[in-house]
């Protein structure tokens, strides 16, 4: 028995990096897996690893999490396969630097929508199904440029804050309904926005952790790795 038989978990940015690493391990814990991203292509070959290791099947929806209609219409389509959408992995990002002197505002905006805008549109879009089952385990993927800022970063350090405090603020509304939503920091991952750190599969146990969290355990909190 996986900790995750049964579930459904729905995973942005997936077609790379840790995206890729926790459909792994979410189908490795027994979980139905519905990726999200905006490269087809990539989200397939994600696909193509999952059933190779765990022989699960995997709803790949190429969807652009800033777009709210796609968002919308990524949910619907995972509602209509599973049934259900337990667990939500708000993992897609973009890292570009860029100081406050030097980022147009359209810079900016665009780091702000995927970092920020997209996991509350996609938050908002899975918890009337949530509340309906009465359980659901969100997992917001943060930075320690949340807290810390960093020059040179200060779109995704203002994102990543913002992030932080929708994370508490749905946490707090959404207890009463068996809905937990939580924050994890991987510090730094090897993917394509990061040449070195580890490799992503290290943390995927504490993101499945998070995701197989029993009623009444922690919410609108941080989790770190090490």
């Amino acid at each position: 028995m996986g900790a995750l038989d049964g579930r459904v978990a729905m995973i942005s940015g997936a077609g790379t990096g840790l995206g890729r690493a926790t459909a792994i391990a979410f189908a490795e814990s027994g979980a139905s897996v519905v990726l999200l991203g905006r490269r087809l292509e990539r989200l397939e070959q994600t696909a193509s690893i999952v059933l190779e290791r765990t022989g699960r099947t995997s709803l790949t929806i190429q969807s652009d999490v800033t777009d709210e209609q796609q968002v919308m219409g990524a949910v619907e389509s995972a509602l209509a396969e599973h049934g259900r959408i337990d667990i939500l992995l708000n993992n897609a990002a973009v890292l570009e630097p860029g100081s406050v002197m030097d980022l147009s505002a359209e810079e900016w905006q665009k780091q702000i929508a995927t970092n920020l805008t997209g996991p509350f549109l996609l938050t908002k879009a899975v918890l009337p199904s949530m509340r309906k089952q009465k359980y659901g385990r969100i997992i917001n993927i943060t930075s320690s440029l949340s807290q810390n800022g960093a020059g040179g970063y200060a779109a995704y350090s203002a994102a990543k804050a913002g992030l932080e405090s929708l994370t508490r603020t749905v946490a707090d509304e959404e207890h009463e309904h068996g809905i937990l939503v939580n924050l994890y920091n991987p510090g730094s991952l090897r993917s394509e926005m990061h040449a070195t750190g580890k490799d992503p599969a290290a943390v995927t146990p504490d993101i499945v952790r998070l995701a197989s969290l029993s009623f009444g355990g922690p919410t609108g909190t941080i989790h770190s790795y090490g």
